[in-house]
């Protein structure tokens, strides 16, 4: 890194800190060029380049004659191309993940889970349903189906400290591949509470089934992401 490099990097760093503990919130405009210029006592093209970073990364926003604002920062999901725990994904990204139970009970089939797992009118199904935070925001909303056969003892974990994946796993069950459906929907007053959102805020809603290495379904699972902060990554292989 060149002196240069250094110095706009070092600035970007010093407004950053001030965007993370809450100088500059949430979709409030930085200080004006000039008034950083004065600031940091450094030339305006470093200034702009130091933004410039930060725009980047996508903690900036900027347009002509507005200004540059903080904006929502996005969580980029592997969720769409890997089979892995919310817990292992989130720590891989330096992000810190916690899990809230809403609900764990035991149920009859419906007929769109019995088609979707497979099974018949007569079997039941675990109705397992959590929030999920990232550095303590909560970011999803999603219920499990897990059924009951295969994992007679499910409600006896502790699904706040405990994953799906790792407790199928202790089953000697794997999970190693998965069919995703994409909706976009908005926030009913249940999932806005929840997830501490603006009524009919815009929400990514997966449908997952994932399967065993004996292609056995064994997991359907409803979850709606924030879209204010979550994107996903589609990788497509010819």
């Amino acid at each position: 890194m060149t002196q240069t490099q250094a110095k706009y990097r070092n600035i970007a760093n010093k407004i950053l800190a001030s965007i993370q503990d809450g100088t500059y919130p949430l979709n409030s405009f930085i200080p004006k060029e000039m008034d950083l210029v004065e600031q940091f006592q450094v030339s305006r093209p470093t200034i702009r380049q130091a933004i410039q970073v930060l725009v980047n990364e996508g903690y900036l926003a900027r347009r002509k004659k507005l200004g540059t604002w903080v904006k929502a920062t996005k969580i980029e999901q592997g969720f769409t191309h890997v089979i892995k725990s919310y817990s292992d994904e989130m720590g891989e990204k330096g992000v810190i993940p916690k899990t809230k139970v809403i609900s764990l009970t035991k149920m009859l089939v419906t007929p769109e889970i019995q088609f979707e797992l497979q099974l018949t009118d007569k079997d039941t199904v675990f109705a397992l349903t959590r929030l999920r935070y990232a550095d303590d925001k909560p970011i999803l909303l999603t219920t499990s189906y897990i059924p009951t056969k295969y994992i007679p003892d499910f409600d006896q974990h502790d699904f706040e400290k405990e994953s799906v994946l790792h407790t199928f796993e202790n089953h000697n069950l794997y999970m190693t591949h998965a069919s995703r459906e994409l909706e976009l929907l908005r926030a009913d007053e249940t999932t806005a509470a929840l997830l501490e959102i603006p009524l009919d805020d815009p929400l990514f809603y997966f449908h997952t089934i994932t399967y065993t290495n004996q292609d056995i379904p064994v997991e359907y699972a409803l979850s709606k992401y924030r879209g204010d902060i979550s994107s996903f990554k589609i990788e497509i292989n010819q």
